[in-house]
């Protein structure tokens, strides 16, 4: 007798909102996959990098918990540039901008609207600035968490959510969301969200490659 398992609720939901979803993103010019788990997501990342060009990426605990940033490393197959793996502020700087010109760039995202917009809130600038021009190749990983209804909810979810749990992480940086757990619209020089953009469009076509995960993943 054939055994038939039967989806969990939480993966139901994942997948049909994220075939909703795809569909948006390749409206707006995005390449756009759909993987059920973290591991299946790595293994699509891998499927796009050509083997010997170079490979960057910005923080990101999403990238960190999947694991690929270490997989990246121990392939063996690419030229990584990891700015983590640097000895000194300097070098470090130096990588970061080093990035901005790799082949391909590894990111998350803070939000996605259901109709195909992606929202980041940044405080340098790095990863919104390589999604915009630079690489000649970037990929999104994102966790079906990050999914929300409008515009207006990721530029939300981006400011008044990613970013007071994301400042926890960073003990060098105290803005008010620090101390408070909410946005405070504040105007410190500790701020993470110094930039907010909203990447409506991939042009060129196809450059930004975005894999929705059914799973929780990052902030």
């Amino acid at each position: 007798m054939q055994t038939h398992l039967v989806k969990k609720p939480m993966e139901q939901r994942n997948e049909l909102l994220a075939a909703k979803v795809v569909q948006a993103l390749e409206s707006r010019h995005f390449e756009a996959y759909y993987c059920l788990t973290g591991e299946e997501a790595v293994t699509q990342v891998l499927a796009l990098i050509p083997e010997g060009e170079s490979v960057s990426w910005g923080g990101s605990v999403t990238l960190e918990t999947i694991g690929l940033t270490r997989r990246l490393h121990e392939c063996g197959r690419y030229d990584v540039l990891d700015r983590d793996r640097t000895t000194t502020p300097a070098e470090r700087f130096e990588a970061t901008r080093q990035a901005l010109l790799c082949d391909n760039y590894l990111t998350s995202v803070n939000a996605i609207s259901e109709d195909g917009q992606l929202v980041n809130v940044d405080a340098n600038g790095n990863r919104i600035a390589a999604i915009a021009f630079g690489p000649k190749r970037v990929i999104v990983v994102a966790g079906m968490n990050k999914v929300v209804k409008t515009l207006g909810d990721a530029i939300s979810r981006a400011r008044n959510f990613a970013a007071p749990v994301n400042i926890q992480r960073i003990p060098s940086l105290a803005p008010p969301c620090k101390t408070t757990g909410a946005c405070q619209d504040c105007k410190s020089l500790d701020s993470i969200c110094s930039s907010i953009v909203t990447t409506r469009l991939c042009r060129p076509p196809g450059k930004v490659k975005v894999i929705l995960v059914g799973e929780t993943l990052g902030f």
